[in-house]
């Protein structure tokens, strides 16, 4: 069967009918760029020093914006334990607080308060943490990248691929609506990228919680170790889109970046997702590389339909997979985006 010329209405494909690619409106939030590990090609990790902190006006400035362009997704992201980095506690406890996690959690429910439903991704956290933050966020995300050893993740030890599958299972067996996904061109083989479908595909049968899965392709930074590595080709992307299809779910979205590669070369391959695209906010992961514009997504997307999306998907909705404080937010921005006011 050819997924990728089908549109699923919840369990149901319903051939000839028109494809539905969704996205979510988002600011981003990197709360600290401080973070214990030493990627190889990552250029988003800074040193302790002034700045490297979020203020609380900031984030709180930025929520205010964000709410006022209609955003409904606030991603809040931030380097992995940075209070293991010497010096880290000082800045944290200046803002008034304890540890990074209480930080976190006390933007979430400023996110709540301004209409903004949150979404954390802070690599690496505990049962207990995660348990923890579940209670102000609709969604959380952690990006397993690699089943594979390389010598990218050399120094890092947040990256261990079987600490961060222990993770998704602990997010399952909390019933965490969870993103995750693959890192493609930092080394690993076409071998170990049907190795990570797999890993996550398995997990996902048993607690039915990944709802959707990136395929993000790497971006060499100056200054960065990797600088000069090879770049994966659009061809690459594809053929793994094809695969990631043949062997997920049809429930779990395939998600690409639009703004680090041609989304309009891949929408064919079987993608379902745009991610989260902020009209406000840059890609501080990926600052070289602007959002498209939410207008220019729909010429993206081709002569399949755009339509917005919630950063908790509609079957964790149905099942009440999210906290109580929520649901008031939930369904007022559901409504909204249902309605087609935006």
């Amino acid at each position: 069967m050819v997924y990728h010329q089908l549109f699923f209405l919840g369990r149901t494909p319903v051939s000839m009918q028109r494809r539905v690619i969704t996205f979510s409106r988002n600011v981003f939030l990197p709360l600290t760029t401080v973070c214990r590990n030493r990627c190889g090609y990552c250029s988003f990790r800074t040193p302790v020093q002034a700045g490297c902190l979020m203020s609380p006006a900031d984030v709180e400035q930025i929520l205010t914006r964000g709410a006022q362009a209609g955003c409904t997704e606030a991603l809040f992201t931030f380097g992995e334990h940075p209070e293991e980095e010497p010096g880290f506690d000082a800045y944290i406890h200046a803002a008034g607080y304890a540890t990074v996690l209480d930080y976190c959690e006390a933007m979430c429910q400023a996110g709540i308060r301004y209409g903004i439903l949150p979404h954390t991704n802070a690599g690496i956290l505990t049962y207990d943490e995660m348990e923890r933050l579940r209670q102000v966020n609709a969604s959380m995300g952690l990006m397993l990248e690699t089943t594979a050893d390389l010598p990218a993740h050399r120094g890092s030890k947040g990256k261990s691929p079987e600490v961060r599958l222990a993770m998704l299972e602990d997010a399952g067996t909390l019933k965490i609506p969870f993103t995750t996904g693959l890192l493609l061109g930092i080394g690993e083989t076409v071998a170990d990228r049907e190795e990570s479908l797999v890993a996550i595909r398995d997990v996902h049968r048993r607690y039915g919680h990944i709802q959707e899965v990136i395929l993000q392709n790497f971006c060499p930074k100056p200054g960065t170790v990797m600088a000069a590595f090879r770049v994966p080709t659009t061809d690459e992307i594809c053929a793994t889109i094809r695969l990631a299809r043949e062997i997920l779910p049809r429930e779990v979205a395939i998600q690409i970046a639009p703004n680090l590669i041609d989304a309009s070369l891949l929408i064919g391959c079987g993608v379902d997702d745009l991610g989260g695209v902020s009209p406000l906010t840059i890609d501080y992961v990926n600052p070289e590389h602007p959002w498209p514009a939410i207008e220019a997504l729909k010429t993206l997307v081709g002569e399949a339909e755009l339509r917005e999306r919630l950063c908790i998907y509609p079957q964790y909705i149905e099942k009440g997979w999210y906290p109580p404080v929520l649901q008031p937010l939930i369904n007022r921005l559901g409504q909204t985006i249902k309605a087609g006011s935006r």
